[in-house]
C-alpha cells in the first residue's frame, strides 16, 4: 500500500495594483482652490466694505469685472490679440537670453580671467533699474519689436548666467578627476560631464527667467508703443481712461500667462531631470 503525503499548498504572491493617492490629490487640489477663494473674498471685502460707492470704480467687485469686461466679446478679442503680441516678445526674449546666458556662463567656467572680467558686468546689469535704461534702448533700437525684446533679454539673462555657472562649478570633484584620468579634453568634459550635471541648475534659471521675461515684455509694451499693441499697452491705455474693469481683466490675463509660462518650465524640468534629481520634485 502506497502512502501519499499531502504537500503544502504553494501560495503565489498577489501583486497589488497601486491605488491612486486620493488624499494627496485632494490636498493638491484643495490648496489652489482655497487660495483663489481667499483672494476673491479679500477682493470683495475691499470693494464692498472698504471703498465707498463713489470710489468703488477704483476696484470693482469680481462679478462686475467678469460681466462687463470678460463678458464683452470685442474686449476679450482685443486683449487676446494684445496678449499674443506680448507672448511673442516674451518667448523671443527668453530664447535669446537662454542662448546668451548659457554661452556666457560656459565661457566664464572655462577660464577664471574671463569670469573676473565678465561677471561684474552681469551683476551691474542686474542691479541697474531697467526703467532707467529703457530711454537709451528706445534711442538706439527704435520703439518696436527689437526694443521690447531687448528689455526681456536684459531682465531675464542674469538668473540663467548665475545658475548655469553655479551648476557647472558644482560638479563633483571625483568625476572631474575621473575624466582627467581618462585624458578627456576640455570640450568632451564640458559636453559629457559639466553641462549634463548642471542641467537642473540651468532649468531652474530658465524657470526663473521665464517669469521675468513676461515682466520685461509688459514693460516694453508700456514704453515702446510702435507696432502692434501688447497687453502692457492696453494696461496703460485702460489706466489713462480709468477703465477699471478692463484694466483688472487685462491684469488677470497677464498674470495667467505668467503662471502658464512658469508651469510649462516646471513640467519640462520634471520630465527632463525628475527621475534622477530632487530639484524637480
Amino acid at each position: 500500500m502506497v502512502s501519499i503525503t499531502a504537500r503544502p499548498a504553494v501560495t503565489v504572491p498577489v501583486r497589488r495594483v497601486p491605488r491612486p493617492d486620493l488624499r494627496k490629490a485632494a490636498r493638491a487640489t484643495l490648496a489652489p482652490v482655497l487660495s483663489v477663494g481667499l483672494a476673491l473674498g479679500a477682493w470683495y471685502a475691499v470693494s464692498m466694505l472698504v471703498l465707498s460707492p463713489q470710489r468703488r470704480f477704483l476696484l470693482p467687485p469680481p462679478h462686475t469685472v467678469f460681466a462687463e469686461s470678460f463678458g464683452n466679446p470685442k474686449t476679450v478679442e482685443t486683449m487676446l490679440h494684445a496678449l499674443a503680441v506680448t507672448a511673442r516678445v516674451a518667448v523671443t526674449g527668453l530664447g535669446l537670453a537662454a542662448v546668451l546666458g548659457v554661452a556666457i556662463a560656459v565661457l566664464m567656467s572655462q577660464a577664471k580671467p574671463i569670469e573676473n572680467v565678465v561677471y561684474p558686468y552681469a551683476v551691474v546689469l542686474q542691479a541697474i533699474p531697467v526703467l532707467a535704461v529703457v530711454p537709451l534702448i528706445g534711442l538706439w533700437l527704435g520703439y518696436g519689436f527689437a526694443a521690447r525684446t531687448t528689455v526681456c533679454v536684459l531682465i531675464a539673462i542674469h538668473p540663467i548666467i548665475a545658475m548655469t555657472l553655479f551648476g557647472i562649478k558644482s560638479v563633483d570633484r571625483n568625476l572631474r578627476e575621473l575624466f582627467t584620468l581618462g585624458r578627456a579634453g576640455r570640450a568632451r568634459r564640458l559636453w559629457s560631464l559639466e553641462l549634463p550635471a548642471a542641467l537642473p541648475s540651468i532649468l531652474t534659471g530658465l524657470r526663473t527667467a521665464a517669469g521675468l521675461s513676461v515682466t520685461g515684455a509688459i514693460i516694453g509694451d508700456m514704453f515702446f508703443a510702435q507696432g502692434k499693441p501688447g497687453i502692457g499697452t492696453l494696461l496703460d491705455t485702460y489706466r489713462a481712461r480709468l477703465q477699471s474693469e478692463d484694466l483688472i481683466a487685462a491684469l488677470l490675463l497677464a498674470a495667467l500667462f505668467g503662471v502658464l509660462v512658469f508651469a510649462v518650465f516646471t513640467v519640462v524640468q520634471k520630465i527632463t531631470v525628475g527621475r534622477w534629481h530632487t530639484s524637480a520634485h
